[in-house]
């Protein structure tokens, strides 16, 4: 098959998008496959280049790319360096050479990759991608909406109030909210902008931060637990994984400097709390739709009570990643993951 991995874009994640993309080009090489690796929007510029058979020059057009940094990219930056200069989010050439490939493979992370910009402008040019429709995307994406979605299926998650810019309010007594609190944007992942608030000062502090990133915010009650993730194929969840940061909690740091967490899978749990934390997620993921695959974040007190988090539908995808752990569980090495989600993701288009 022909297949673009399509990553980067305009993302706090975009580097998180680089490494996700970058391991799945590779696997998808090695199973034989003709693989062009994009950057969303940075897009491919070489006027010498005959797209008729793009795909003849794969490694020429492929981006290249280096190691996640330890800090969220400048986008600013970002946007300057791009060639043509251009106020639309596609590069040059993107729709082009995705049309002509049998599927793209969506490794892009957080904005305008999960909230299903992209996924519906591909439906509008027949184009064929990997994950859930653009409708799914969008509710996954906003943690407001998606808690309120949880609620249909019995799903519990952490009370929490949404909150605007144009409405902040910096004291929590008046927002009903307790300290302490977890503030975090709306729509945002890779847990940047996040933040435990103890104090008021902190809570406005927080704000602040959360603010930084985007127009849209939830304020949420502080769960203090373990935490875990499941995966789901095709409405089927997948063992269990827990994630034991060494300091604090798993934020953008320990999310992606080796060695800051322990992952466990399958998860050290008692199985009726895993069989329901597997049934929480696989009733996550058929109230919002995410019918190929998805992982959803969970919290677990002491007392044995649970709290969804979020539903990822673009989940990480490198070896190390919590979903191709669970996988490599039952049995589906990394390759054999990153060939199956394309399989079951076509069959949307059967």
């Amino acid at each position: 098959m022909d297949i673009v991995v399509l990553a980067g874009g305009l993302s706090t994640e975009r580097d998180v998008s680089f490494k996700t993309g970058s391991m799945v080009a590779q696997a998808l090489k090695e199973n034989g496959h003709r693989v062009i690796m994009l950057d969303v929007f940075m897009g491919y510029l070489d006027e010498e280049t005959n797209l008729g058979d793009v795909f003849a020059n794969a490694d020429q057009i492929s981006v290249k790319v280096g190691n996640i940094t330890a800090e969220a990219p400048d986008l600013e930056k970002v946007k300057a360096s791009r060639k043509d200069q251009s106020d639309c989010f596609f590069g040059p050439n993107v729709l082009q050479i995705c049309r002509k490939a049998d599927i793209v493979f969506m490794a892009l992370h957080g904005e305008n990759g999960e909230n299903g910009k992209v996924q519906a402008t591909f439906d509008l040019f027949g184009i064929k991608y990997t994950g859930s429709d653009y409708l799914s995307s969008a509710i996954a994406m906003n943690k407001d909406l998606a808690k309120k979605v949880f609620a249909t299926e019995g799903v519990p998650s952490p009370k929490g109030v949404a909150l605007s810019r144009k409405n902040r309010q910096d004291d929590p007594d008046l927002l009903g909210v307790s300290l302490p609190c977890v503030v975090k944007p709306c729509a945002g992942g890779s847990s940047i902008g996040v933040t435990i608030a103890n104090t008021k000062e902190e809570f406005k502090a927080a704000l602040d931060d959360a603010f930084h990133w985007e127009d849209e915010i939830v304020i949420e009650e502080y769960i203090k637990g373990r935490e875990f993730s499941v995966g789901v194929l095709e409405g089927k969840a997948l063992p269990v994984i827990e994630i034991a940061p060494i300091t604090g909690f798993y934020d953008y740091k320990n999310k992606y400097k080796a060695g800051s967490a322990v992952e466990t899978c399958p998860a050290d749990l008692p199985e009726e709390t895993a069989k329901q934390m597997q049934a929480y997620a696989e009733a996550v993921a058929r109230a919002i739709g995410l019918d190929t695959y998805s992982r959803s974040d969970f919290l677990l007190q002491e007392d044995g009570s649970m709290y969804c988090l979020e539903a990822n539908t673009l989940p990480g995808m490198t070896p190390t990643s919590l979903l191709p752990q669970e996988a490599a569980v039952v049995g589906m090495n990394f390759n054999q993951l990153c060939d199956h989600l394309i399989q079951i993701s076509l069959k949307k288009y059967a």
